[in-house]
């Protein structure tokens, strides 16, 4: 087994009682229907809406919103134990703790009322729409408009690369609410119930390298008329100031689900090397081998003590755009490092998808890109430094 990992300041007595009662519940629930998931490429709303009930989605909403009222610890350890498990298709995350913080800090109190009690039972499933076929981390390109038409606007656009797209009723659109040179002051985000929306379609669900089991899609928009009052916070131009007030938790969220993915990567690879034979004795005897996965080692504590640090500052209200950019940045290599190194050690077994090893690979290559490329990521923080 790996060494201890240092306790995590941040974690109370509930945080530590949520993060067993979501490890019990996936391995029960989720992880015998994994194969599943991933030939149908996503989770079902069946299994959303049992998740929903056993406490895993909206665990930091408040409690007169439907929610748990607790804080992104609450989240975070959801995040964590998701990640350990390589289920890497729960689009629950993004849900619970970044398209649910939109409303609640930036939606009027009827916003509120009316979409965050559907999210907690996944009456709602969400999505957040900002990437455009030709806009990535460069949110200020993006081209999708929304014209305001009496007591309703009409979206027109094109979105790719969606989380929960396929699954999604209630999508969080980024558009243009004001002419394309006015820049980051033209953008606005409108909320779009596609139940009720003519015009929206879905595309393609995404065929991805990793994520097999993760509801990634196109979205389009049609002259699609929605409501002047699912503008959130019922100011155009607010956007831009909305997205970048949020992007920290979301880019820390990255960092959580990659520490988790590390730990459980490094205990795959320890019992394999333990147990696999070569030239009549195990993996482990090789001191190359112990070697390397001490390094491995010392990399997941490292990195988990920086999550962690993150992680008191953020619950504090202290973690800066900067530093949470440098820390998606910087866990999403070590991931991706740490994923390289462990699946060696497997030899062609590791190349198996068969293998969890093989899986935790293939999925953390998309770390390094969403949530705004780690290139973008140490361009925002060296303008800091």
């Amino acid at each position: 087994m790996s060494l201890p990992l240092f306790p995590s300041a941040w974690m109370t007595e509930e945080h530590r009682m949520l993060q067993d009662a979501a490890a019990r519940y996936i391995a029960e629930k989720w992880v015998p229907r994994a194969a599943e998931f991933r030939q149908l490429g996503l989770m079902p709303p069946t299994v959303w809406r049992e998740a929903a009930a056993n406490g895993l989605l909206c665990a930091s909403t408040p409690e007169e919103y439907g929610g748990a009222g607790g804080d992104f610890g609450h989240e975070a350890v959801i995040l964590l134990e998701q990640a350990r498990a390589n289920m890497s298709g729960w689009g629950g995350g993004l849900h619970s703790a970044i398209v649910a913080p939109y409303i609640l800090h930036h939606g009027t109190e009827e916003q509120k009322r009316r979409w965050l009690p559907k999210m907690c039972t996944a009456e709602f499933i969400t999505a957040i729409a900002m990437t455009e076929p030709g806009t990535g981390s460069d949110l200020q390109g993006v081209r999708t408009t929304a014209r305001r038409d009496g007591d309703h606007y009409v979206i027109n656009g094109a979105k790719t690369f969606i989380t929960n797209g396929q699954n999604a009723n209630l999508v969080a659109v980024v558009c243009r609410t004001g002419d394309v040179g006015a820049g980051a002051k033209g953008m606005s985000l409108l909320f779009v119930e596609t139940g009720h929306a003519p015009g929206f379609r879905r595309g393609r669900h995404l065929d991805k390298v990793g994520m097999k089991a993760q509801d990634t899609s196109e979205l389009f928009f049609d002259d699609v008329r929605v409501p002047a009052e699912n503008l959130l916070g019922m100011k155009e131009g607010q956007g831009f100031f909305q997205l970048m007030q949020e992007l920290p938790q979301e880019r820390l969220i990255i960092a959580v689900s990659g520490v988790g993915a590390m730990e459980r990567a490094l205990e795959e690879t320890l019992a394999y090397a333990k147990e696999r034979k070569a030239f009549g004795k195990t993996v482990w005897d090789f001191q190359n081998t112990r070697f390397k996965l001490a390094e491995v080692q010392a990399t997941v504590l490292a990195t988990r003590a920086y999550v962690d640090a993150c992680m008191v500052a953020h619950l504090k209200g202290e973690l800066d755009a900067a530093r949470a950019a440098l820390a998606k940045a910087w866990v999403s290599e070590q991931q991706c490092k740490v994923m390289d190194e462990c699946l060696q050690l497997f030899g062609g077994y590791g190349y198996m998808m068969e293998y969890p090893i093989a899986e935790l690979y293939v999925d953390a290559r998309v770390q390094r890109i969403y949530g705004g490329t780690n290139e973008i990521m140490k361009e925002l923080a060296s303008r800091f430094m």
